[in-house]
């Protein structure tokens, strides 16, 4: 038997006119963020996405753009921060598995494509942000997103993901170093098996291969992306001001 997601009846918050930037949040980790944000937060939300973008709305700024290099990272936080008036918190979820085959096969430029998307694009987008939060000197917060299976070798077809990942969390806590004598708190989540059409996406799972994958977590299913979002917020309100440099699991025990 699983246990099951209950909805509470309330939502998590952020302070009141934070600025929130979300890269990938045209995905179904994103788009729960920007949704719940929607639901029970007043602030600005910057919703990024490289393929499409969201429907503009109160407090929703849609920003499109892909990502090539540093200069891209670079111009989103900047362009956000233009039409906010400033930047308060950056959430990364933008991030992919391209080579679903064994690591042993893939390519230089397959293997360095992995490391710029899931790791040079997060230090670029972090770094511009918190230039941005130290010139403010109203401190921030910075969301990075990492996988469990990093801190077991990843797998076979998403070792390159989950190296990079793992670059992720040596990240997280050199960046909450620098970050906190301007009140610049860095956190990431460690994220197991979440039901956000992540895995469907990028390795092609079928409903059976995504019920067998659930059943191998010892709760019985995946996480819901509305638990994630959750998780992020609770990150980004004052509830959290006395935790940076942290990967904070949320994987269902998974790898227990």
């Amino acid at each position: 038997m699983n246990s099951p997601f209950l909805r509470p009846d309330w939502v998590p918050a952020v302070p009141a006119g934070m600025r929130v930037l979300i890269t990938g949040a045209t995905g179904g980790l994103g788009r729960a963020l920007v949704a719940m944000l929607a639901e029970g937060s007043d602030c600005v939300i910057g919703a990024h996405g490289s393929s499409q973008s969201l429907e503009p709305a109160p407090n929703l700024i849609p920003l499109q753009r892909t990502f090539a290099g540093e200069s891209d990272c670079r111009a989103v936080v900047d362009e956000f921060a233009h039409k906010a008036g400033g930047i308060d918190a950056l959430v990364v979820l933008s991030g992919c598995i391209l080579h679903t085959g064994h690591w042993k096969d893939i390519t230089e430029a397959q293997w360095r494509r992995e490391q710029e998307i899931n790791l040079d694009q997060p230090f670029f987008l972090a770094r511009a942000a918190m230039e941005r939060m130290k010139a403010q000197g109203s401190g921030g917060r910075v969301l990075l997103t990492g996988t469990e299976s990093a801190i077991h070798g990843g797998s076979a077809t998403s070792f390159p993901y989950a190296v990079a990942k793992r670059g992720t969390e040596c990240m997280v806590q050199g960046m909450a170093r620098e970050g906190a004598a301007h009140s610049i708190l860095v956190n990431g989540l460690r994220f197991g098996f979440i039901e956000s059409g992540f895995h469907q996406r990028w390795h092609n799972r079928t409903p059976e291969q995504m019920d067998e994958r659930a059943a191998l977590v010892p709760l019985k299913r995946g996480g819901h992306v509305d638990e994630a979002a959750a998780l992020m917020i609770w990150l980004l309100s004052g509830w959290s001001s006395f935790m940076t440099g942290q990967m904070i699991p949320l994987t269902g025990g998974d790898w227990l």
